[in-house]
């Protein structure tokens, strides 16, 4: 198995009315859904953009230096994101497809090239 991120940007994303919001995130939980059912989804979480970003670091004289929010020079945003792991690419892009006529917009595929780390199972709290 390929461990795949489904993503999108939210300046992807159209103007939506809160209903609409509302009826794409029941859209979108039905498909999410459906990837846990079949044992694919590691992880997903959405409602990201501008106004989540908490702060921004880089490195100067070896010592990070915070900034509060994004760079400004930022021109896109992460809106939100599905990891999966699944066989092949194909299965990738099926997944995604679903997202993006669940959601009606843009997703964007990237096969992870590895095995990534997460916590220990023996430090996980329940």
């Amino acid at each position: 198995m390929t461990e795949y991120l489904i993503t999108f940007n939210d300046e992807w994303v159209q103007e939506h009315t809160e209903d609409e919001i509302k009826a794409k995130a029941v859209a979108a939980r039905t498909v999410v859904g459906e990837m846990q059912e079949q044992g694919v989804l590691v992880f997903t979480n959405g409602g990201l953009d501008r106004d989540t970003a908490i702060c921004s670091v880089v490195a100067e004289e070896g010592k990070p230096v915070f900034t509060d929010g994004p760079f400004v020079e930022t021109k896109e945003h992460l809106g939100g994101f599905c990891v999966v792991d699944v066989a092949d690419d194909e299965t990738a892009r099926y997944w995604a497809g679903r997202l993006a006529v669940a959601l009606d917009w843009p997703q964007e595929v990237h096969r992870f090239r590895g095995a990534g780390l997460g916590r220990p199972e023996a430090s996980v709290k329940a």
